[in-house]
């Protein structure tokens, strides 16, 4: 990978390969987290090899069960069971569409979470040019739980839910993650959160997510200060070797104390400033269920960079 980078004279701007590969499988990635000592859903660590597997499995760990596809995301493949003839319906569904989308049809089976808040933490990570540790940066906590057909319609950050001290451990937990693979560059590690704030780990996106302004927005001092952390820029000095920026280290919150003494800095993050809430826009018919609806765009107004007056305003940011 490097040699080739080297030979033709470029850079990629993300991750390594490794890095990309282990976490990117469902299974592999769940394994990797249960050995950084990451709270995972309860559930088979294996692939699932027929609809009666599947069975013994769900009837071992206890029902209700999610049925999901190993590789890919965005709900595809994806079945909630109750009962055995559920779970043997939701393989065969589940196999087909996780083959047609991502020409995989392995599936795994775990507990299902019910009520759940859907919790990501941003990572910007970067090897420091003169110690040669990994820098890791955590945010505050995007909310995703208001979605429609498993597609994100609403982020929000901070969440709502989220207690500081749950806040605090998942962050200690997602840098053992980080440091277990090596990663450099941004991602996202994604957590269920129950009602008593047990978490647990879903997967980590080895990008760039499209939702990344939530976080830049109240980072720091707020986007609108200009102390704040711009993720493509972090990412883009990472590439280079020159690692996370200085000014972007100094916006760790060091303020908590007795959390600091506890965990030695590892669970602390990115101060931030206010909240920041992102509505995707889709096309949709709203007469036939919210299905997807296709046609001409004919007509297309944004609305202003800025809403109300003084301290009742409010920034909007248009990607």
């Amino acid at each position: 990978e490097k040699k080739k980078e080297k030979e033709k004279k470029v850079k990629f701007i993300g991750p390594s390969a490794h890095a990309i590969q282990s976490l990117g499988d469902k299974i592999q990635s769940k394994l990797i987290a249960e050995a950084a000592g990451v709270s995972t859903i309860p559930g088979f660590n294996g692939v699932v090899t027929s609809p009666d597997h599947a069975v013994e499995i769900a009837q071992e760990i206890g029902y209700p069960v999610m049925i999901k596809a190993s590789s890919g995301g965005g709900g595809k493949g994806m079945r909630i069971c109750y009962d055995d003839a559920q779970v043997k319906e939701g393989y065969r569904l589940g196999s087909a569409e996780a083959k047609s989308f991502f020409g995989d049809d392995c599936l795994l089976v775990e507990k299902y979470v019910e009520d759940p808040h859907h919790i990501e933490i941003q990572v910007l990570s970067g090897r420091n040019p003169a110690t040669g540790e990994l820098d890791i940066l955590c945010f505050a906590e995007r909310e995703c739980s208001i979605q429609r057909r498993n597609q994100k319609v609403i982020e929000e950050s901070p969440s709502p839910h989220l207690l500081p001290s749950t806040r605090r451990e998942m962050i200690r937990q997602v840098k053992s993650l980080v440091r277990n693979v090596d990663y450099e560059s941004a991602g996202t590690v994604e957590f269920l959160v129950d009602k008593h704030q047990n978490f647990y780990f879903l997967e980590m996106n080895t990008r760039l997510q499209v939702e990344h302004p939530v976080t830049e927005l109240i980072s720091g001092d707020g986007y609108d200060s200009g102390n704040y952390v711009d993720l493509v820029h972090g990412m883009l000095e990472v590439a280079a070797g020159r690692g996370i920026p200085q000014k972007y280290l100094d916006l760790v919150d060091r303020s908590n104390a007795e959390g600091e003494a506890e965990d030695g800095g590892e669970g602390a993050n990115v101060r931030y400033t206010g909240h920041a809430i992102e509505a995707r826009i889709y096309a949709e018919d709203p007469f036939r269920g919210f299905l997807p609806s296709t046609g001409p765009l004919v007509k297309y107004v944004e609305p202003p960079p800025v809403v109300g007056e003084g301290e009742d305003s409010c920034h909007i940011r248009i990607d």
